[in-house]
């Protein structure tokens, strides 16, 4: 006689850049084992690929996971997450608060709501960037995809330029459009490292105002009394 199945219940979210709607289903333990111990290789690509693999697997709506930005599919995985294991995270923070010439070192122990983390920008910086009086470069977000693919690189310089080039819409010389659609990743990737560092700086400077996965904490330190107000801010945050 087969044994029966469990219902399994369902989500639904929306991912905050594409807007895209996504129901999904909590992972199961196997799947959770499978991530852990990818964790626990602590090798990026790894983790990487078995990220993309449990929300795949968890996904009950048609979505490509590589095509998604970055921002998209960490705050999916933190609802996945919070679905599947728990929506409030235990988090300690040292108290760095300088008393009498001495650090107080306390440690502080507080609670995350993972549904209340928020995606937030820095600055609002235009994907449009005028390198030139001549030459404007649209700008997209960066796929999960570009990542994957820049773990291939060792070189540091080489992973930025990469990301950069996987990056670009397109180019338009005030005549005329360039897709990134209808050129080669080699044709981009030399066109960044054309670029001068003027140039380049203005490009990175969108890059370097990505939206971030963001909360703010207020605690006060019950040893010195004072009061922290401590911004967390990315993935991995949320999971020390």
């Amino acid at each position: 006689m087969a044994l029966p199945k469990l219902d399994v219940p369902t989500y639904e979210v929306t991912l905050p850049l594409s807007q895209k709607k996504i129901k999904y289903r909590p992972f199961t333990v196997k799947e959770q084992r499978n991530l852990l111990m990818a964790m626990e290789s602590d090798e990026t690509e790894t983790i990487q690929q078995a990220v993309g693999d449990i929300l795949h697997n968890c996904s009950l709506t048609d979505v490509d996971i590589d095509g998604l930005p970055i921002i998209d599919v960490e705050y999916y995985f933190l609802h996945l997450r919070a679905k599947s294991v728990g929506e409030i995270v235990d988090s300690r923070y040292k108290c760095n608060n300088v008393v009498d010439d001495k650090t107080c070192n306390n440690i502080m122990e507080t609670k995350i709501d993972l549904m209340k983390v928020n995606v937030e920008k820095s600055v609002e910086v235009s994907p449009e960037v005028k390198i030139t009086d001549k030459f404007t470069v649209k700008l997209k977000y960066p796929d999960f995809s570009s990542v994957k693919n820049v773990l291939k690189f060792n070189n540091v310089n080489e992973l930025t330029f990469s990301v950069i080039a996987g990056s670009i819409e397109y180019i338009y010389d005030g005549e005329q459009y360039y897709y990134a659609a209808e050129s080669t990743q080699e044709e981009l990737m030399e066109f960044v490292e054309s670029l001068n560092q003027e140039q380049f700086a203005k490009i990175e400077e969108f890059f370097n105002n990505l939206p971030k996965l963001r909360q703010t904490i207020d605690m006060k330190c019950k040893k010195c009394g004072f009061e922290h107000h401590i911004t967390v801010e990315g993935l991995e945050s949320f999971f020390d």
